[in-house]
């Protein structure tokens, strides 16, 4: 088998690499496993100028990076530079908090001294996504590494030059040589790595069919899992909303990483009072986001990730008009190469509708009407996932109390897009997963909280 790049917005082939064989994999692990026992006894100030280093790297490369994912997943330029740098600030951000975060808890107990400590657990898999090739594997590997443990990645087929750019990061910053590999190999051998007794946890950003799996495999071999799966966020528009906030909010949204995010906008759920009004302005503004070539700086949406993607994600919209939504922006697959779907506006969308039971993984919007909060609510829930969810409206108070106590979703925002932020944590519930990556939670799910009991 063969590991294969091909760029979405020409069908041209990028690169091809040979699938790394089983024997190959084990030697990789066990070289990552030698290195973690020789990475657990650095200290944190070492640890921290090593990923501050990464850190510099990322910033200096960073176009060459965001031209990789533009060229291998369609990424538009300018969503690839900010991807980037979004990656350098994840690895300042631990560099500069791990000590912290994993300091001694000491405990009051009848021992002379007792506290809890965190200590790394060893070899980490990480099964990544293309959809954000290096955000996605830095925002697990830095506070992986920093708190001691070792790393492997098996990345999507897809994006195997940015999965050998992570690497080279590390490498190239100073980390020791097998402290984190690649892992070029296809689905197929995921079970077996997570198998190896060398191998100690495993986390996985994906859809919730590949969770599962994962799941199962690391729960009959007594793995720890983090797992971060689909998504499709609801944002609530009140009556008394500032419309202009809520359009922009909801448009950027929607078309980040041209539609192709877990955590992007996909139902906006509009009170019946501000509904006309909010459908005008949205189709105006989605309208205006040009489609093209990601390379240029001025594209807003790029192609899809693959053509197979594409044509399932037109699937969803025919079949949602079929049964009744209107179709209010375009919903047409255009002529020429490329894996493009243009930015569709779907409207009256309903239960039983692929626009409302399922998550549209491109920049396709679902429009949903409703009488007022408590219904707003109701439908925002009435999900299978949990990823993310929003509130817009000018009473603060209120949309504070909808976002945390009524919502039923891992990170609730209010009067703004939901987003991915170092300082805070991030994850879902229901079948958008369970664990939480980013923040000081984050960094403790890869390590053993031990108690230590001196009498």
């Amino acid at each position: 088998m063969t590991i294969t790049a091909i760029n979405p917005a020409t069908g041209e082939t990028i690169a091809t690499h040979d699938e790394m064989s089983p024997g190959d994999v084990s030697d990789i692990i066990e070289g990552a496993h030698a290195a973690f026992l020789e990475w657990r006894e650095t200290d944190f100030g070492d640890r921290s100028i090593l990923m501050g280093r990464a850190a510099e790297i990322l910033r200096a490369r960073r176009m060459e990076y965001a031209e990789l994912m533009a060229r291998e997943m369609g990424k538009p330029l300018t969503g690839g530079i900010a991807e980037v740098e979004k990656c350098a600030w994840v690895c300042e951000y631990y560099a500069e908090n791990a000590h912290y975060f994993l300091a001694d808890e000491i405990v009051e107990s009848d021992a002379s001294r007792s506290y809890a400590a965190h200590r790394p657990l060893g070899v980490i898999l990480a099964v990544m996504p293309w959809n954000f090739p290096l955000w996605q594997v830095f925002r697990f590997a830095a506070p992986a590494l920093m708190a001691g443990n070792a790393g492997v990645l098996k990345h999507a087929s897809n994006v195997p030059g940015s999965a050998l750019a992570i690497e080279e990061v590390f490498r190239d910053a100073g980390f020791p040589e097998n402290i984190f590999r690649t892992l070029l190999i296809g689905s197929r051998q995921v079970q077996a790595v997570i198998e190896n007794p060398m191998v100690a946890a495993a986390t996985l950003t994906g859809s919730t069919q590949a969770g599962q799996a994962v799941a199962a495999a690391a729960g009959h071999a007594l793995k720890k899992t983090v797992l971060e799966l689909g998504g499709s966020d609801p944002y609530i528009v009140l009556e008394d909303a500032d419309l202009d906030l809520a359009v922009e909010s909801c448009v950027t949204s929607r078309l980040i990483n041209s539609g192709q995010s877990c955590i992007a906008a996909k139902r906006f759920i509009v009170v019946e009072p501000v509904l006309e009004e909010f459908e005008k302005r949205f189709v105006e503004r989605m309208r205006a986001a040009k489609m093209g070539d990601p390379l240029d700086p001025e594209t807003a949406v790029g192609p899809q990730a693959r053509e197979d993607l594409r044509d399932e994600l037109h699937r969803q919209v025919t079949g949602s008009v079929e049964k009744g939504a209107r179709l209010l922006l375009g919903g047409s697959i255009p002529d020429g190469p490329g894996a493009f779907y243009p930015p569709t506006v779907l409207a009256g969308v309903a239960r039983g509708m692929p626009a409302y039971d399922e998550e549209l993984f491109g920049p396709v919007a679902a429009i949903i009407p409703a009488r007022d909060e408590d219904e707003a609510v109701a439908i925002a829930n009435d999900s299978v996932f949990g990823l993310g969810a929003a509130v817009f409206t000018r009473d603060v108070e209120r949309g504070e109390t909808i976002a945390a106590d009524r919502l039923d979703a891992g990170a609730c925002f209010v009067n703004s897009l939901v987003k991915s932020d170092p300082r805070l944590p991030f994850g879902g519930i229901k079948g958008s997963g369970y664990g939480r990556e980013l923040s000081r939670h984050g960094i403790l799910e890869f390590v053993n909280v031990k108690t230590v009991f001196v009498a």
